[in-house]
């Protein structure tokens, strides 16, 4: 099996926000040609994550980021000398990988899903590498 692995740059504009990256992601995917596989997500920072949630409402990512403040406050007994804290914490609460099939050339995402790109301690220009396997 081989995969097709494709950097995609992310740039956020607030220190905490979820991005849609659903419609780019569906992009690079189209130009592959692949009908029917795997789409890999991985980010390779420590203050940003990844996750599927509803994206027909923007006041569900709003909820979100609210929520993550509320249980982990950007000021706290923390240790870690660059004042970012937080902001590792919730990026391992989302996690930095998403796996995604793809059928008839398409994400096989629920109707209200989206994938968001989850940035906590912008802003910043990142990155998320796509892995597209199939034919």
């Amino acid at each position: 099996m081989c995969v097709k692995w494709i950097q995609m740059e992310v740039r956020t504009n607030s220190r905490t926000e979820l991005i849609d990256i659903t419609n780019r992601i569906f992009e690079e995917i189209t130009g592959t040609g692949i009908q029917n596989g795997t789409c890999f997500l991985y980010t390779q920072h420590t203050t940003a994550g990844l996750t599927i949630n509803e994206n027909a409402d923007p006041d569900v990512a709003r909820d979100i980021l609210t929520g993550l403040a509320r249980l982990v406050p950007m000021t706290g007994d923390y240790r870690h000398a660059e004042g970012n804290s937080d902001a590792h914490i919730k990026a391992s609460l989302m996690g930095f990988s998403l796996t995604v099939p793809v059928i008839n050339g398409r994400l096989a995402l629920g109707t209200w899903q989206g994938i968001y790109f989850c940035e906590f301690d912008g802003p910043r220009n990142r990155h998320v590498l796509l892995g597209i396997t199939g034919g």
